[in-house]
């Protein structure tokens, strides 16, 4: 349909990412909008909304249908002259009405109305009583059978009813001589007793299925039908020759749409695009070299306007690049303007927009675009009149970003909804959702696709269910500003310059910078704290100020099992470049010896999401350079490395080159990406604000092909973790609650005392990225929030046992756990600490209470083989209804939940098993481009509670220790000593201040 209706439906429409992607772009001088549009400007302003703008055939006036109004809510029909700025009412102001158009040659317009309709101002009161309440609506066509074609003058004078058959008809355009008319029609719906069982549930649950082409002359007389294939038909117009109709057809599924042409008795159907998307409102050039229309290619919340050949041999090209919607566009008869409807508005609601378009640029770049690639057989449309509606087909009302995302959701929490999201989102084709790639953005647009199916309204960035967050994604080489050079002074002076990626690689952590000074070997280059033999540093009695240190990877290799988990906690390449740094080198190079594995390769460039780098220039060498190095001073590093791997005392002194100066400069740059955050919500009967929310998330991310948090076994390596227990059950059970209480809100509305906001965060796997910025952005008062309730690997459900976390968050939550597993029956293991390792550690620091379902860890965990097959889908449809119970209750309850914050009365679990020093604070993973570690919670009762530090503050400095990132904050705790005060200097409100921590132990 190319009324304006289909705005709101295609803003709503998920993109069809899933599916190949065959945009072209062509850029001149000019790139972007600018090469096709020029001094686009707004051109309606009056009313709450515009649309659907169409010229006279002089060019000197436009018909339009606008909002405006004040006893009708809904769409009216305007003659605008566009010489004077003059503009009147053409359509009879009651009822609905859409879709106009020009009569060329006379002073005739056509435009479909329902003010015949007897109950057309009840439906007005209707409209207007539930915007009065504070309702946000959800809107969809409804195809409204008292729809009929008329004409009038533009004065809207002499107005005639030319169609008057029981169902829809709009959708209409005059041809260019003005003696015919193409419309879509939904008449062959009725009389609904000749249908057939199958078209009797379409009729009560998807009009649109029905809709048809049909041709009639301008008086109304010898209408004919042209269409006659399964899917949706409409939107038609005629080409500027008058001898073609072009229109968009659906698929009989409703997902997709094309753009077709036929000849004006409906032979000669010819597709022009193969878009995989839902393409919309085709209108031909004056010229007749081509066709713009809008689709929903590149996302739902982003129509864009596209071009195609006139003969749909080439891949479309994309003209709008403002994010929003933009679409339904006519040119102007001379060729030389566009209007189109646009969001672009600093209120982001739809009115019509103007702009100069150029002709000749369309030409290039249609020349240039690449050939159409067909995704699929063009299906035959000749099919006889008599050929009966088949398969089915959902109202083009809600986005669609694939056909895979088509699942509808019953309000009962079933075993099958669970299974086919997790199916979906665990499958291989999102290749484990890691943050930031291909298969995020596809997970989350079909979460915003469901969401919508199921009713909920956007909640992310405004009028769009995501909400994006930034974050650094991984480093790259920049090979011009890499160098690395050896200066003997004995061969006077001779430099050895090394090759990059050859000899030597920056290490991921690296600083960029250049350095020179002498080298000296440092063993392990491992500083671990203890006494009595127990500790181990390899700087002792060595002066590395100001030069340039070499060191081995890994840990001496023939120690003892216990030495080497010890040494292992102080193995790490940024642990070793923190205590060079903090030794007074200027630079660390790391070598792999003779006796570790992989000997003598260079260290991979693997990112370690870390946001800053490590204070200090760092790479790696290669073997055969090492060897030369030792070989220069006299020394085999093989027999050196040996004495080492025995913790031979005299080896840990330090080995010097004897004239060997060493130049090194190194350029990485960090790459700085995105993702998204998938929001929505049911509005409390008091509207969106001053009211309180419960907010339910889960994280959709995961761990990809694995990488460095991978548990795979050997023979997994590198394989796609697909994430089905973590976490696509989460989201399957929060989704599964989202239809649930959609469907007791509309069946219940004295029950909405309360807001529901559903949230799918990301980057949860990254250090709880999505949802901490969410807290730092919050689409309201985080005080509004009352509870938090998380979902994190709930599909392992085992011996009837549900873990609950965080339960000391509220005092209030024993009694309602027991009240709500009474019927539930789950042998329930409540654990008490609001501190975890997933999202709701970014709620509680907030003053919100926080509960975490869990089932518990297992042997799949971070594997490849945590797959759809293997969870309990019976038993997340348990855990999911118990869960709707609780924050059914809460919902309802007028009295809010205490908040309870947490004295610390002992360490915490440990996963590790080892004793570390503890502080009680939580650090911000979130945070970029600072020096020292910020905080973004204390622990109550921890030593840094006690202390005096609070959320927010930034630590720089632990006793004579520099903290620049978060390494430095880590080893910093094994580094201090329990019961030891250390001064602490951090930085507060942009001023730096000092304190006394006394560190306690932590299991």
């Amino acid at each position: 349909m190319k009324s304006m209706h289909l705005l709101t439906l295609l803003t709503l429409f998920v993109a069809t990412l899933l599916l190949p992607h065959h945009v072209s772009t062509c850029h001149g001088e000019e790139t972007g909008e600018e090469q096709f549009l020029k001094n686009a400007r707004q051109l309606i302003y009056e009313g709450k909304r515009s649309g659907e703008g169409y010229f006279s055939e002089d060019g000197t006036a436009l018909i339009f249908q606008s909002e405006r109004e004040p006893d009708n809510p809904f769409f009216q029909i305007y003659f605008l002259d566009l010489e004077t700025g003059d503009n009147n009412r053409v359509s009879p102001g009651t009822g609905k009405t859409t879709c106009s158009f020009i009569r060329p040659g006379s002073n005739d317009v056509l435009f479909a109305s329902t003010h015949l309709d007897p109950g057309a101002r009840a439906k007005q009161q209707a409209e207007f009583d539930i915007r009065a309440s504070g309702k946000n609506k959800k809107f969809s066509w409804d195809y409204d059978e008292y729809y009929d074609i008329f004409s009038a003058h533009r004065d809207g004078s002499n107005l005639k009813q030319l169609t008057n058959a029981l169902g829809y008809d709009a959708e209409g355009a005059y041809s260019p001589d003005g003696s015919k008319i193409v419309f879509c029609s939904l008449r062959d719906a009725y009389p609904a007793e000749n249908l057939s069982p199958e078209d009797k549930k379409h009729l009560e649950t998807d009009l649109s299925y029905f809709g048809e082409i049909y041709i009639m002359n301008a008086d109304g007389s010898g209408q004919k039908r042209l269409t006659n294939q399964p899917g949706y038909d409409g939107g038609p117009f005629f080409s500027p020759d008058g001898k073609r109709i072009i229109w968009r057809h659906f698929k009989e599924n409703g997902l997709l749409a094309d753009i077709y042409t036929m000849n004006l008795d409906g032979s000669d159907k010819q597709r022009l695009t193969d878009f995989s998307s839902m393409s919309w409102a085709p209108y031909y050039h004056p010229s007749g070299k081509y066709i713009i229309f809008h689709s929903n290619k590149l996302g739902f919340t982003n129509c864009e306007l596209f071009l195609v050949d006139v003969r749909g041999e080439k891949e479309p090209v994309r003209v709008t690049f403002t994010d929003g919607f933009d679409g339904l566009p006519v040119f102007s008869p001379d060729g030389k303007k566009l209007v189109w409807t646009s969001n672009r508005t600093p209120q982001k609601n739809s009115q019509l927009f103007i702009a100069e378009w150029n002709h000749e640029q369309a030409l290039s770049a249609l020349n240039a675009a690449p050939a159409r690639k067909q995704t699929e057989t063009v299906p035959a449309f000749e099919l006889p009149e008599s050929a009966g509606k088949m398969g089915s087909h959902d109202i083009p009302q809600t986005p669609s970003c694939t056909d895979k995302t088509d699942h509808f959701f019953s309000p009962d929490i079933t075993e099958a909804d669970l299974r086919a999201v997790v199916s979906f989102l665990a499958s291989d084709e999102l290749e484990g959702r890691l943050t930031g790639t291909k298969g995020t953005a596809i997970a989350s647009d079909y979460i915003a696709h469901s969401l919508e199916k199921i009713g909920l309204l956007p909640f992310g960035n405004p009028g769009s269910y995501f909400q994006e967050f930034p974050f650094t994604s991984g480093v790259e080489v920049l090979p011009e500003g890499n160098a690395l050079s050896i200066i003997n002074s004995s061969k006077i002076n001779e430099a050895i310059s090394l090759t990059l990626e050859k000899d030597f690689r920056p290490l991921a952590f690296t600083a960029s910078g250049a350095a020179e000074g002498e080298l000296v070997f440092a063993g392990y280059g491992i500083s671990m704290p203890g006494g009595n033999g127990e500790g181990y540093d390899s700087y002792a009695g060595i002066d590395v100020k100001d030069k340039i240190v070499l060191v081995l990877n890994y840990i001496p290799e023939k120690v003892e099992m216990k030495r080497r988990q010890e040494l292992n906690r102080y193995s790490g390449l940024r642990y070793k470049a923190m205590v060079a740094r903090e030794h007074g080198a200027k630079a660390l190079l790391v070598v792999t010896g003779p006796n570790s594995p992989n000997a003598g390769e260079l260290l991979p460039l693997s990112f370690d999401k870390a946001s800053a780098d490590s204070g200090i220039v760092a790479a790696s060498i290669s073997g055969d350079v090492a060897k030369t190095l030792f070989s220069a001073a006299g020394k085999d590093i093989a027999t050196v490395q040996s004495d080492l791997d025995i913790e031979k005392e005299e080896s840990q002194s330090a080995c010097v080159f004897p004239g060997e100066k060493v130049t090194i400069s190194i350029a990485v740059q960090r790459e700085k990406s995105s993702d998204h955050n998938v929001m929505a919500y049911l509005p409390p009967a008091t509207g969106k604000n001053d009211c309180e929310y419960i907010v339910v998330g889960a994280h959709l991310d995961h761990i990809g092909h694995g990488g460095t948090e991978s548990l795979a076994r050997k023979g997994e390596e590198g394989m796609i973790h697909n994430g089905a227990d973590d976490n696509a059950s989460g989201v399957s059970v929060v989704l599964e609650l989202a239809a649930a209480l959609a469907d007791m809100y509309k069946n219940n509305p004295g029950d909405k005392k309360r807001g529901v906001v559903f949230a799918f965060w990301s980057g949860e796997e990254m250090g709880l990225l999505g949802s901490s910025h969410f807290i730092k952005n919050p689409a309201f008062p985080l005080k509004d929030v009352i509870v938090y309730a998380n979902f994190d690997m709930v599909g392992r459900l085992r011996d009837n046992k549900l873990i609950i976390q965080g339960t000391d968050s509220s005092k209030s939550w024993p009694q309602l756990f027991e009240k709500r597993n009474i019927m539930a029956g789950f042998n329930l293991l409540l654990q008490h600490d609001p501190y975890l390792p997933t999202d709701a550690t970014s709620f509680y620091p907030e003053g919100i209470p926080v509960m975490n379902f869990f089932t518990g860890s297992h042997e799949d965990y971070n594997r490849p083989t945590d797959d759809a097959g293997t969870l309990n889908y019976e038993g997340m449809a348990r855990i999911a209804q118990f869960a709707k119970n609780i924050i059914s209750d809460l919902v309802k309850t007028p009295e809010r939940p205490d908040y309870f914050k947490v004295e610390h009365t002992g360490p915490p679990e440990s996963l590790h098993g080892s004793r570390r020093t503890y502080l009680g604070t939580i650090p911000d993973f979130t945070t970029e481009d600072i020096e020292g570690l910020k905080l973004s919670g204390i622990k109550a009762g921890g030593p840094a509670d006690k202390a005096g530090l609070q959320a927010g503050d930034i630590i720089v400095k632990f006793g004579d220790l520099k903290i620049t990132n978060i390494y430095d904050y880590k080893y910093a705790l094994d580094v201090l000593k329990i019961g030891e005060p250390v001064i602490v200097e951090y930085i507060r409100n942009g001023k730096s201040n000092t304190l006394i921590v006394i560190p306690e132990a932590k299991q």
